[in-house]
């Protein structure tokens, strides 16, 4: 994998990298999985995850040079072995893309300065990114997960579901 450092703001240093490169790929995906799982999943419209299916992603944190690797199954995602050719590679700085997470950096301007780079299918980049845009999930905005903001999304679903 020929993951390069980023010239963001705030990076992470370059020692602590080369550890992060050394740690088994597969853990840290299955945790990235099951927050996407919890927190976009279900918030994602059926023609997104039917063009999901079966598609083979990767998130790749340049300064931290680590990978996430995983595949959709329609309705969940799923955390998998790295492929040589993913369908779809998103890849930037740790620091951008908690910057894009709060919505306080725009992925086009990311884009076109080349801190936010995809590789592969770019129609599916192109669908992942609007979906992404149009989700209305604040997701590391830390009001959004105070034991008080999850309870009363909790409630509000089970009232939704006569339960």
């Amino acid at each position: 994998m020929n993951i390069t450092a980023s010239s963001s703001p705030l990076a992470v240093p370059a020692p602590l990298g080369s550890l992060l490169s050394r740690l088994p790929a597969y853990p840290g995906s299955l945790l990235l999985v099951t927050a996407i799982n919890f927190m976009l999943a279900r918030q994602l419209p059926d023609d997104v995850k039917a063009l999901l299916k079966g598609r083979q992603l990767s998130i790749r944190v340049t300064d931290a040079r680590v990978a996430f690797d995983f595949v959709c199954d329609g309705e969940r995602f799923t955390a998998s072995a790295p492929k040589p050719d993913p369908d779809l590679v998103v890849s930037a700085s740790a620091w951008d893309f908690v910057q894009l997470a709060q919505r306080k950096q725009d992925p086009d301007t990311l884009f076109f300065s080349r801190r936010l780079v995809m590789q592969g299918d770019t129609e599916l980049g192109l669908v992942v990114k609007n979906a992404l845009d149009a989700l209305e999930l604040p997701v590391l905005d830390p009001m959004h997960w105070t034991p008080r903001a999850v309870l009363a999304r909790w409630s509000a679903g089970k009232r939704q579901h006569g339960e």
